[in-house]
């Protein structure tokens, strides 16, 4: 079995391969004709300052169903439930950023980010082992990130039970009321693709965070489709799909 997946995965690097190696002949062949760019004298054009783009020529624009959809589907609830301020552990940086503009973000990350700007917080934090106190953050987001604790992949010390730890962690610093925004991948079948990530289950994750209450779940399929208002049913088939939870507590641990 093994030699037929290897087989295939070869396949596909030949033919990107083959495509690369003829894209770039015809990127050659159109530069020569770049004196229909000079004709104006605006700019001038040398094979030194080349940047070829070979894979952009598409009928439409391509994206990460994952990364576009997630940060959405959760800005949209934090922007409804207008809080003072949101605090978010590790997610995307353009959410965090453009979030910023809305309403006072901190972000905070294993590996800090370097970035200034007004109405956002860059913060170092240990996801293991939060900085806050207990039942404190109104509104909270955890987004594709519990499923790489303790995997190694960025630095982290080896963990089989990281995700746990820091999903205790999410849980404890939550305040009574408050909203969490929680994304992880899921499938059918529970696995772990070392050192990238976990995919859950959708009773795994239920069984995790059994001291909140499921507000609402979002999940986008492996083909890219966005489900707003899904169900355990909406898994059956799916290998590396992507969950979205909103939970809040409504009460103290």
């Amino acid at each position: 079995m093994w030699i037929i997946r290897e087989a295939k995965r070869l396949v596909v690097w030949l033919f990107h391969a083959i495509h690369t190696a003829w894209s770039l002949i015809a990127f050659v062949a159109r530069f020569r004709n770049r004196a229909l760019l000079l004709t104006d004298g605006r700019f001038v054009c040398h094979w030194k300052d080349r940047w070829p783009c070979l894979n952009d020529a598409t009928a439409t624009t391509g994206f990460d169903a994952h990364y576009i959809y997630h940060p959405a589907w959760a800005a949209r609830r934090i922007f409804a439930t207008t809080p003072e301020k949101h605090i978010d552990i590790s997610s995307k940086l353009d959410f965090v950023t453009m979030l910023s503009a809305f309403l006072p973000v901190e972000f905070y990350d294993y590996r800090p980010a370097n970035i200034a700007l007004p109405g956002l917080r860059c913060c170092h934090a240990d996801l293991m082992a939060l900085p806050f106190e207990n039942n404190s953050i109104k509104s909270l987001s955890c987004m594709h990130v519990v499923e790489h604790i303790g995997l190694e992949r960025y630095g982290d010390p080896l963990d089989g039970q990281g995700d746990l730890k820091a999903i205790r962690e999410l849980i404890r610093v939550l305040a009574l009321g408050g909203s969490l925004y929680f994304v992880v991948p899921m499938g059918e079948m529970a696995r772990i693709q070392y050192n990238a990530h976990r995919i859950y289950t959708y009773k795994q994750v239920l069984s995790y965070f059994g001291l909140l209450s499921l507000e609402d779940f979002a999940f986008i399929t492996d083909d890219g489709e966005f489900i707003e208002k899904a169900s355990e049913d909406t898994l059956v088939g799916s290998k590396y799909g992507c969950g979205c939870f909103h939970f809040i507590k409504k009460e103290l641990l």
